[in-house]
């Protein structure tokens, strides 16, 4: 049966004179330079991070058209007196900071040509983000796909595990990554050059520049197609905002999709927690004559955080499908690229397969939030009799495996002349240092009890402000309240085992507490300090500071109650210059440094005024000083912030205050009696930050 459907899954068809497949960035940057350097009238860029000093070709040659994005950009809007160059990158998260350039909208437009316009995109949900990774060219050719134009994209299919050209914009190496990209001519192009123009008006208020060389040849010379004269689909999700409506396309064909196949769904992604697409999967699993499912996906996703979180996801949805595969259809993979040293390839790509003759390729991970949350496009393919089509299909789907497996095509063909299955073929070529080796998914379950639901992490709808606040302020069940306690326990233990290799160790002789007491009696003599204090509590909250860290070195340095007093004005003078700073550079300023999705929720919180504050401070969502600036360009007005702020300070300092003390005596008298005594006075702060947290859950049910 056909599976593309206008109108359910996906916005519309559209007829492409060529099609291709571009795996990794090499190729796509390398194709990308060459069609922008053929614009004439105009280039849209829209992307999840968009870097300026990205080096899109890296061969060593010095011939042709600039070699990094924010120069091409330049260069070619100077060379062509009609062209206009549109950037939309997503108005990111601050937990994204580190991994995003430093002012974007000063390298990407003030310091560009005047006809390259730079935009931040924060037209989304609260918790959502622009996810759309394309471009187009005088709406002749397009690029779509899960590769930002961004500082850790660019490898060779290769892969190689010390490639020297596999660096940052600041020369930092990083590991092997794996991405595809589709690239499209035709009525197709000019699909997405429309979807593009809607983003740049609802992002920028204006109406960007409309294309005369629709019918002009941009495409790239360095890639040959695969496709001629076929119709591609554009699926998106779009979540519901303001006047515009819901679309969940992305997800419908994936459903449409998976309960098409016969043989084989083949899956690319760098994620999976979706539900409903779990369920999905799980279905076909247990019919017994259902689909094989043959899964790749990354060992480990990026950082820390996303290990703990959606790697946590994933296993969950693992488990549940290992469950379901009661007839052993189901290979979940990740590429091995060496084994020694244990080097595995980063997946970001966003592909699907289904019997070769169903290809989709676009933004959307497996994930809750590509399905209804985040802005999303997808390209894909159908092949009904045409059997050109399903010979590309084919084909890319082996260059796939031949990549992951470290063999060529005709080792693949072969293996798959020779065997029954999918998998069967996959299996007998698992041999290699360079393989597919089997995710495990494993999940300890302390991590398990630990990690919340999808709901949070995950969400498949747009969190409203409210709810959010209700999430962070409610009640917590008990067994949620005895876990945190187990975990603030498991931490004092960790404090005094520090404080004992202090006390035992050679590490003492780097802490002298007697000397550490002596200078801060020392430093309260002098006629100035009240002031210097004051003043260095104000310079580290515009430092971003932790504020913790302040609370303990001032206890450690004044004492306790005099240290309470120094903390809690100091914390208040500190908080109002914020607050101060955020209200003279207004909204505008802040969202380009903090989000616009923190300012929306504090302007939805507003309305609740002190206790906002309060909360803010008992259960922090963000850092110190980013809520104070972003607090001073929100609605909040001065009164409620100063009390909030007070309030919701006061309980916490006390209670770092108190262990601070506590764990000095210790350090000065490490007897049994300081270690319970430290012990005790940590928990019994735990417990009345607890007994603080119940009932801002109850005052915010109540209100």
């Amino acid at each position: 049966m056909d599976i593309l459907s206008e109108s359910r899954n996906c916005w519309k068809t559209a007829a492409v004179e060529r099609a291709a497949f571009i795996i990794d960035c090499e190729d796509y940057y390398r194709a990308l330079r060459e069609s922008v350097w053929l614009a004439h009238d105009s280039v849209f860029i829209v992307g999840w991070d968009i870097h300026s000093e990205l080096r899109l070709v890296r061969n060593g040659s010095q011939k042709g058209p600039p070699s990094t994005l924010g120069a091409l950009l330049d260069a070619v809007a100077a060379e062509r007196p009609d062209l206009h160059i549109y950037i939309l990158s997503w108005d990111f998260a601050m937990i994204y900071a580190m991994e995003r350039e430093t002012f974007p909208r000063y390298k990407l437009q003030w310091k560009s040509h005047d006809r390259v316009h730079f935009c931040l995109d924060g037209e989304h949900p609260v918790g959502g983000s622009q996810h759309q990774k394309l471009v187009v060219v005088d709406d002749a050719v397009a690029f779509v796909g899960g590769i930002d134009l961004s500082k850790w994209r660019w490898d060779t299919s290769a892969h190689e595990v010390d490639d020297p050209r596999r660096t940052d914009p600041d020369g930092e190496p990083y590991p092997p990554f794996h991405d595809i990209q589709m690239v499209i001519d035709g009525d197709g192009a000019a699909a997405i050059g429309e979807l593009a123009r809607e983003r740049w008006r609802a992002a920028a208020g204006t109406d960007p520049k409309e294309s005369a060389n629709a019918d002009s040849d941009r495409w790239p010379s360095s890639i040959e197609p695969d496709l001629e004269e076929v119709k591609l689909a554009i699926a998106r999700t779009m979540p519901e905002y303001k006047d515009r409506e819901e679309v969940r396309e992305v997800e419908r064909l994936y459903l449409d999709s998976i309960e098409a196949a016969q043989h084989f769904i083949y899956i690319e992604n760098q994620y999976l927690s979706s539900y409903d697409v779990g369920c999905a999967l799980t279905r076909r699993l247990e019919e017994p004559n259902g689909p094989e499912v043959i899964i790749v996906m990354p060992e480990e996703t990026g950082g820390w955080l996303e290990q703990h979180t959606m790697d946590v996801l994933r296993a969950r949805l693992l488990r549940d499908l290992r469950e379901a595969d009661e007839h052993g259809r189901l290979r979940v993979y990740y590429p091995r690229i060496s084994e020694k040293p244990h080097v595995s390839l980063m997946v970001h790509a966003k592909a699907m397969i289904v019997d070769d003759r169903f290809a989709r390729v676009g933004s959307s991970n497996l994930s809750n939030r590509s399905m209804g949350l985040d802005s999303e496009c997808d390209l894909a393919v159908e092949s009904t009799q045409e059997r050109d089509c399903t010979l590309a299909i084919t084909r890319f789907r082996r260059r796939l495996l031949a990549e992951h497996l470290g063999v060529d095509l005709n080792a693949i063909e072969a293996a798959e002349t020779e065997h029954t299955s999918l998998i069967a073929a996959i299996e007998a070529l698992r041999d290699g240092e360079r393989t597919l080796e089997p995710l495990s998914g494993e999940l300890p379950d302390e991590i398990d009890q630990w990690v919340p639901d999808a709901t949070l992490l995950d969400p498949e709808r747009p969190i409203e402000p409210d709810a959010l606040f209700e999430y962070f302020a409610a009640k917590a069940p008990s067994k949620r309240l005895a876990t945190n306690l187990l975990k603030v326990g498991l931490l004092v233990l960790a404090v005094v085992a520090l404080a004992a290799a202090w006390r035992w160790t050679p590490l003492g002789e780097w802490l002298d507490v007697d000397a550490l007491v002596a200078g801060g009696s020392r430093l309260r003599e002098l006629p100035l300090t009240p002031v210097l204090v004051l003043v260095a509590y104000v310079i580290a909250g515009f430092a971003i500071v932790p504020v913790t860290l302040l609370f303990m070195a001032t206890v450690m340095v004044f004492g306790t109650w005099l240290g309470v007093g120094y903390s809690l004005v100091g914390a208040e003078i500190s908080a109002l210059a914020c607050f101060g700073a955020g209200r003279l550079l207004g909204r505008d300023a802040v969202s380009r440094v903090a989000g616009s999705r923190v300012n929306r929720i504090s302007r939805a919180l507003s309305r609740r005024g002190v206790l906002t504050m309060i909360t803010l401070r008992i259960v922090p969502i963000a850092p110190f000083s980013i809520v104070n600036i972003v607090a001073g360009a929100s609605d909040l007005r001065l009164r409620d912030f100063a009390l909030g702020n007070l309030f919701g300070m006061t309980p916490g300092v006390l209670a770092i205050a108190f262990v601070t003390d506590s764990a000095l005596a210790f350090l000065r008298d490490p007897s049994t009696t300081t270690i319970i005594a430290t012990i005790a006075v940590a928990l019994v702060a735990v417990a009345g930050l607890a007994a603080a947290r119940y009932w801002l859950g109850g005052r915010s049910q109540g209100s």
